[in-house]
């Protein structure tokens, strides 16, 4: 089926694509260079704050991956028109991968399990470390599953992709059970990997900790970001057709419900956690909360409770607010904020027990974003910013192209 009302609309992205990367390049180039300057200076604060970067735009990436999935499972224009944004931005997993690397160098400094077991005082903790050690937490495995993680996105994102960029030509078949099939699976192996992915590089931070909620947390977080990082580029875009002729209130609307959605599970995901800890009482998990709420890291999490749940909460439930692209822009780039303040509220007190913002940890993941928003945006650029021969297509033009008042 094709769509034969885009032959008249031009869908090449604007100018303003490329000149955004070519800034971000510059930005994550320089901040690059004063990473490189605090890694030689204290190395293991720059390893702490290339870990939470990381993690941070790889959540960018795996949810829009998510995201994508779920779109072509469910249906609905809402997806349609921000999928060549969400592609572009899983289109990043080979350079992530390529960032990953730095981590495998910071093991030893990262990871106290990685570390030679002498040289660890707490006589509990070492007798638990002899036993996980030879079985799961070992640099090997490690980095094996690194390896198969990335595989398995890497894979998702090549035949999500590919079957999409075959849209672009007329006469294209029709790929719908394609996505299909691969989503409903790569919706649970996305589920398995992120996890066991929380598991290796952040909740094995602290080995004396476990949770098996984490890796929800972990993941629903991924989403939430993916989603206010599209509306963020989908109001930048906005500003340029053929986004302006494409993105209808309805559509901004159904992208603000998901912030709502993704934002209320991540909180119940969060008390969940928080909850059976609490109920447990057991030392091997309350150690997680005990870092966290003494030595100022409880304002921390006050901030994050407040910020990133109750107020972001209560004003998407405005409908005419979830409806106004310009508007809803700015609680998208906030709540990105927050996704970054959460991930170093859960990263940082595993090193400091008193509240503390090292400049790495500003530096690090702005130099990191550079690459990736520059990488991100040249993805974006090489495709036309709807999959005009797909069936789907029709959702989103229609209702400029088919009304007949429109004609």
């Amino acid at each position: 089926m094709s769509t034969a009302p885009a032959k008249q609309l031009d869908l090449t992205p604007p100018p303003v694509v490329r000149t955004i990367a070519q800034r971000s390049l510059i930005v994550g180039v320089v901040f690059g260079v004063i990473a490189i300057l605090l890694a030689v200076n204290n190395p293991e604060e720059f390893y702490r704050a290339y870990l939470l970067g990381f993690m941070a735009w790889l959540g960018v990436a795996l949810g829009s991956m998510a995201i994508v999935m779920i779109r072509h499972l469910t249906g609905g224009g809402w997806g349609v028109v921000i999928r060549r944004i969400l592609g572009a931005a899983m289109r990043t997993l080979p350079l992530l991968a390529a960032l990953f690397i730095p981590i495998l160098f910071g093991i030893h400094k990262l990871y106290i399990w990685a570390q030679p077991l002498d040289r660890i005082a707490d006589k509990h903790l070492r007798e638990h470390l002899e036993d996980i050690t030879r079985t799961y937490l070992t640099t090997r495995g490690f980095i094996l599953r690194a390896v198969f993680y990335f595989a398995v996105w890497n894979l998702l994102s090549f035949l999500l992709s590919h079957w999409s960029k075959q849209t672009d030509r007329a006469g294209a078949r029709d790929n719908t059970d394609r996505f299909k099939a691969v989503s409903g699976p790569g919706l649970i192996l996305y589920g398995f990997t992120i996890s066991f992915a929380a598991i290796d590089w952040v909740m094995s931070l602290d080995p004396s900790w476990i949770s098996t909620i984490f890796g929800l947390v972990i993941l629903i977080g991924e989403v939430l970001s993916a989603m206010c990082f599209a509306v963020v580029v989908e109001r930048i875009l906005f500003n340029y057709k053929p986004m302006s002729e494409m993105l209808t209130p309805d559509f901004v609307h159904d992208h603000g419900k998901w912030m709502l959605a993704f934002t209320m599970v991540w909180a119940y995901f969060n008390y969940s956690q928080w909850l059976i800890i609490w109920a447990g009482n057991l030392p091997s998990e309350i150690t997680y909360y005990l870092r966290r709420l003494n030595g100022g890291w409880g304002y921390v999490g006050l901030f994050i409770v407040i910020f990133h749940f109750a107020v972001p909460f209560g004003i998407l439930l405005s409908r005419p607010f979830k409806r106004n692209i310009r508007k809803l822009v700015w609680l998208a780039a906030w709540l990105m904020l927050m996704r970054y303040l959460d991930l170093f509220w859960i990263i940082e007190p595993n090193f400091s027990k008193t509240l503390n913002l090292p400049l790495a940890d500003v530096v690090v993941p702005i130099a990191i974003g550079g690459l990736w928003l520059a990488y991100f945006f040249r993805n974006l650029g090489a495709l036309p910013l709807l999959p005009v021969y797909d069936p789907s297509a029709i959702e989103v033009l229609q209702p400029q192209h088919h009304h007949p008042e429109n004609a």
